[in-house]
């Protein structure tokens, strides 16, 4: 295997200085904006309606002058966002795999073209950097990701970055399909494979690795070969992380090791923090470009400055974005990190989704931090916060907070008065609370995250 570092990037590039990081950036992005202007269907409109050609975009500082997008635009016509393959040369225009988003509104979950060029790319970047993300040769991952009826960006991605590190990977394929075939297996089925297999690291959306670890302690199960845990696709707080520790520590697990990422299936690459409150480091800047722009103007924010962050891809062949919103609020930092030393993109706040911000009886209320309260909680097995219309016939109706709870065993009797009083102190409501089995609340066979925040009020 060659020692020499590929042309298209820099050695050890999360720890290089910022000025030739960004030079490389520039370079790719010319490359990317000409494919697109040449070959994307949704950015060569885009562009020739704004009277741009790619000499207009040569810069990261260029890219100002392209209109943001977003999931709307992209759901509305997935295949428009796709690189046209006709005249790539070699691998860059054969099709490797499809994968799909989760958390569409339309319930119908939107294709990612994903070329062998980009599949390489992947591998290649968690291979060279592997330090960052804390896996070895010698671990065996448990991919606890739910298999779907589609193909999920998290469960395929495990593999491919388990493949790229040399580490073993077992997959406890949980989750629910809509097929005559019965493949999918049991939370239960999954921690027995867990001991079985002997894992060390446990790898799924936070919320479920919690449901596992939960019941491998009502099971017994012999969890002492973990030693990690790595959490994507849902936010975890610093309470529920801590959360996460104390079960390993009654579990006599080998670790208490937490990884934070942070990620979606469209950017094909994952932030990750190198240590806990580091902020989010970019993994890939030789293949993304991230940024902070105002939801309503586009306009770029200066680092420390709150907005909604966006990313450009400047290294892919399949489905590809250019200052792409995610949909998350967020600030982004520059500086040498503190902790590390890595010099590459932080993502210096933690992301809130902007559905965590509801107005309720006229007042913005942000539910996250009441999110962060619950999993703060010990007795809690699984929570809801659900907005609602005091009379579910009458959209005029006032609102009505309802928390729902699943409390831990023994608990139940003295969850609702504390609750009522918590979260008038945190929003100034009084809430409705519920109690009800912890699978009404969350299903771990289901495709799906679990949503803590859910809006049921009528359309006004």
């Amino acid at each position: 295997m060659t020692t020499e570092t590929p042309s298209f990037t820099l050695p050890d590039i999360l720890r290089q200085p910022k000025a030739e990081v960004e030079a490389l950036q520039d370079r790719l992005l010319q490359t990317m904006v000409q494919l697109c202007y040449d070959h994307h269907p949704y950015y060569s409109k885009l562009m020739r309606a704004e009277g741009l050609k790619p000499d207009h975009i040569r810069t990261r500082a260029d890219l100002k002058r392209l209109p943001p997008s977003s999931k709307k635009e992209f759901l509305a016509d997935p295949e428009a966002f796709r690189l046209r393959p006709e005249g790539l040369p070699g691998n860059e225009g054969i099709l490797w795999k499809v994968i799909y988003t989760t958390g569409t509104t339309t319930g119908k979950p939107a294709p990612i073209f994903v070329t062998a060029h980009d599949h390489f790319a992947y591998m290649f970047a968690f291979q060279d950097r592997r330090e960052l993300v804390g896996l070895t040769d010698a671990d065996r991952v448990a991919n606890l990701f739910p298999m779907t009826g589609f193909p999920m960006g998290a469960f395929s991605r495990a593999a491919d970055e388990a493949g790229a590190i040399g580490a073993a990977i077992m997959f406890g394929n949980t989750g629910r399909t809509d097929s005559m075939f019965p493949v999918n297996r049991s939370l239960d089925s999954a921690v027995v494979a867990i001991a079985r297999h002997r894992a060390t690291v446990l790898w799924g959306v936070a919320g479920f690795v919690r449901r596992i670890l939960i019941r491998a302690q009502e099971t017994g199960a012999d969890f002492s070969s973990v030693r990690m845990v790595m959490t994507t696709g849902e936010a975890s707080s610093p309470a529920m992380r801590e959360d996460f520790r104390e079960r390993m520590r009654n579990l006599n697990c080998a670790d208490t090791q937490i990884v934070n990422r942070y990620g979606s299936t469209e950017q094909g690459g994952t932030m990750i923090e190198c240590c806990e409150g580091s902020g989010f480091h970019s993994a890939l800047p030789d293949q993304l470009y991230h940024e902070v722009v105002d939801d309503e103007t586009g306009k770029r924010l200066a680092d420390g400055e709150s907005g909604m962050l966006a990313f450009s891809h400047l290294n892919r062949r399949g489905t590809v974005f250019l200052r792409y919103k995610m949909g998350d609020v967020g600030s982004l930092t520059h500086d040498s990190c503190p902790h590390c030393g890595r010099t590459s993109v932080r993502l210096s706040s933690k992301p809130t989704r902007t559905g965590d911000i509801v107005k309720i009886r006229g007042a913005l209320v942000n539910l996250g931090n009441l999110k962060e309260e619950f999993d703060r909680m010990n007795g809690i097995d699984e929570y809801q916060i659900v907005v609602a219309s005091e009379n579910p016939s009458d959209p005029f109706s006032m609102d009505e907070l309802v928390i729902r709870l699943a409390p831990a065993q023994g608990r139940a009797s003295d969850m609702s008065d504390v609750m009522v009083e918590e979260v008038k102190r945190l929003t100034n409501l009084r809430p409705r609370i519920e109690l009800v089995e912890r699978d009404k609340i969350y299903d771990p066979t289901s495709p799906a995250k679990p949503k803590r925040i859910v809006d049921q009020r009528l359309a006004r």
